[in-house]
């Protein structure tokens, strides 16, 4: 028989590890928002979902239940067969603990595969984010790369990170790189998936003296930061980070590839052009419709977004620590240095 499990006793488990999470409600909800690491197999499909959503609404539940009984039928045998291939524990959930996580649980068991079931479903881990993020208590100190676009501040987040220190790349949480290019190549993640995914990284490093981020304004793309990290931000460290025009310009072209992407990157440089002076954003706009994509980029720069920098550098309370270099390399040791006066 499977085991009722709390949220509680779910991140115990997850502690312990060899633990995976399975969500089966449909791939429509799933892509909505699901808990980190959980992966997808659904017990019903959207049109499904939504055939059986209709009966149950306009003609009556137990028509709904009878139709639902129908497709599970025919594709149970392929159904349990995903269950039975996944290694160690598992643990299946919905959307608050009702009919599908249970029939899931019970037809598995049946099949000797043993499985956990989480009571409240996804709805109780999204009450539970919300509430713990409304009263959370952030204690490391923020640190906090900054510099104009093009610096590698990303890439630079990455090799810290592998190197071990305690980082939170805000932008990959958000699916976004934070400008008005941002969202090209990538997924945006909504609200509700950047907060479950900022919760599981904040209470990684709750214990940490310090946290690095990158600098950013309160919203990446669809996501909100919430109010207490804004204000730590703005009250941590800042760490400056300056490389040549032509090495930004590259770093650019290597994180963007406008020549992957270029309808999306004109489409997106309309949206600023406006703001630029007419013959400037003239020029800008004919480099990108004729593939001199290290043209419009240098004159991106230097005619809009490193103005735009050094207003936004304006928040912080503390002078930055600048960290002037000629690559990234360079700039990743630079701050090294500075990391290990904390400590």
């Amino acid at each position: 028989m499977y085991q009722d499990i709390t949220l509680e006793q779910l991140f115990e488990m997850q502690k312990a590890g060899n633990l995976q999470l399975i969500d089966v409600r449909s791939p429509g909800e799933w892509e909505e928002l699901t808990i980190p690491g959980a992966i997808n197999i659904p017990f019903f499909d959207n049109e499904e979902r939504k055939e059986i959503g209709t009966l149950f609404k306009q003609v009556s539940v137990e028509k709904a239940k009878e139709r639902g009984l129908e497709i599970m039928s025919a594709k149970l045998p392929a159904f349990v067969k995903q269950f039975a291939a996944i290694p160690g524990r598992k643990v299946v959930f919905c959307w608050r603990g009702g009919m599908r996580s249970k029939t899931t649980a019970t037809v598995l068991s049946l099949m000797d595969i043993h499985v956990s079931r989480l009571t409240g479903g996804i709805r109780s881990y999204r009450q539970w984010v919300v509430s713990t993020l409304e009263h959370y208590q952030f204690t490391p100190k923020c640190i906090v790369l900054s510099g104009n676009t093009g610096t590698g501040k990303t890439k630079i987040l990455h090799q810290l990170a592998e190197e071990g220190y305690p980082v939170i790349d805000l932008e990959h949480l958000a699916g976004h790189r934070g400008s008005i290019f941002g969202g090209i190549g990538l997924k945006a993640n909504n609200q509700k998936v950047f907060e479950a995914l900022l919760l599981k990284e904040l209470l990684k490093y709750k214990d940490s003296p310090y946290v690095i981020v990158e600098a950013e304004s309160k919203r990446i793309g669809k996501a909100v930061l919430p109010q207490f990290l804004v204000e730590a931000k703005e009250k941590g460290l800042q760490i400056q980070i300056e490389l040549p025009v032509q090495e930004r310009v590259q770093n650019i072209m290597e994180d963007y590839q406008p020549h992957l992407h270029k309808e999306a990157s004109i489409e997106a440089f309309r949206f600023i052009q406006k703001r630029i002076h007419t013959p400037i954003a003239f020029q800008i706009e004919q480099a990108l419709v004729q593939d001199r994509f290290e043209e419009a980029i240098e004159h991106l720069l230097q005619y809009y977004y490193d103005s735009r920098y050094e207003y936004a550098g304006k928040q912080y309370e503390l002078p930055p620590v600048v960290c002037e270099a000629r690559n990234m390399t360079e700039a990743v040791e630079q701050i090294k240095v500075e990391l290990a006066k904390l400590m």
